[in-house]
């Protein structure tokens, strides 16, 4: 007799899968899919968000040409390879220290996670007021030692770098919570074993620790960079709407705003976010694959 052959079931081969995905694919393809083709539409066409005339690559000619676009370009990634590392190593600190030596964690992690619960522009306030030059909680600490007053909201020197303080401590709450919860899955046989062959704090954090969170780190890393790449509404709220003093902290997400919504350069707005969605396309698969070497 012959055999059988046996089918290995497969969700995507039933209907019904697909039937219950349909209002989340339908939701996907308004929001998501129909935007970025239509962003490739505008790019090549007049400033007409009814439709535009066909005008080939004009629009990228200009804003390549542009200074003020490679100046929120620089920005950005100067923005995004400072605060990432930096809080990703203050968030691993932190974290690490809770994890060891805080009874209480249940509520260090709430304290920690709540900013990540409140609204960018709300906190951007706050720091705009902490920031003030002459009555700024930030100078007046500064005093104590000797350094200030420092003008963070208007001196165009120090745009950038108070958008990336400012950068660097929104992005703690997130990484704490989530290296927490892989310091919790890591098996204490490993430390245990360590202690008996005599190895010290350092050394099981370099040998056990980060290896068993190079997976989480990784995640970590790629959402923290796409996030610091769309910077947008840290700069808006601390500059009161603005890009710092004379356009000194624009951003890539600014310029493209600027040109969309303020200048009304439909075209070139698009033009540039399908420049910046490509070197972030590119950045993102050179930093899989570096992590992923190391990873090995």
């Amino acid at each position: 007799m012959a055999k059988r052959k046996t089918m290995k079931y497969r969700a995507e081969n039933n209907p019904k899968a697909w039937l219950y995905l349909l209002p989340f694919l339908i939701i996907i393809v308004i929001f998501h899919i129909f935007p970025l083709v239509k962003m490739f539409m505008m790019s090549v066409q007049t400033n007409d968000l009814a439709g535009g005339a066909f005008c080939g690559l004009e629009n990228f000619q200009f804003v390549l040409k542009d200074p003020d676009f490679w100046m929120a370009i620089k920005n950005t990634f100067i923005y995004g390879l400072v605060v990432v590392p930096v809080g990703m190593i203050i968030s691993m600190f932190i974290a690490v220290n809770i994890h060891e030596k805080i009874k209480h964690k249940n509520l260090c992690e709430t304290i920690f996670f709540i900013p990540y619960l409140t609204s960018v522009i709300a906190i951007g306030i706050v720091f705009r007021a902490l920031f003030n030059h002459d009555y700024g909680m930030i100078n007046y600490l500064l005093k104590f030692i000797g350094v200030g007053p420092i003008n963070f909201l208007n001196d165009p020197a120090m745009s950038l770098p108070t958008v990336i303080i400012f950068g660097i401590w929104s992005s703690l709450a997130f990484n704490i919570i989530i290296l927490l919860s892989g310091l919790r899955a890591i098996d204490k046989e490993y430390y245990k074993l360590a202690d008996i062959f005599g190895a010290t704090r350092f050394e099981q954090f370099r040998k056990i620790t980060l290896p068993q969170l190079i997976p989480i780190m990784t995640f970590l890393i790629m959402v923290n960079f796409i996030n610091a790449f769309k910077v947008y509404a840290q700069v808006f709220s601390l500059f009161n709407g603005q890009p710092g003093i004379s356009n000194s902290a624009t951003t890539a997400i600014f310029y493209i705003y600027n040109k969309f919504y303020q200048e009304s350069l439909f075209g070139q707005g698009m033009a540039a976010a399908v420049i910046f969605f490509v070197m972030v396309l590119i950045f993102t698969f050179i930093q899989n694959w570096v992590m992923k070497k190391i990873a090995k």
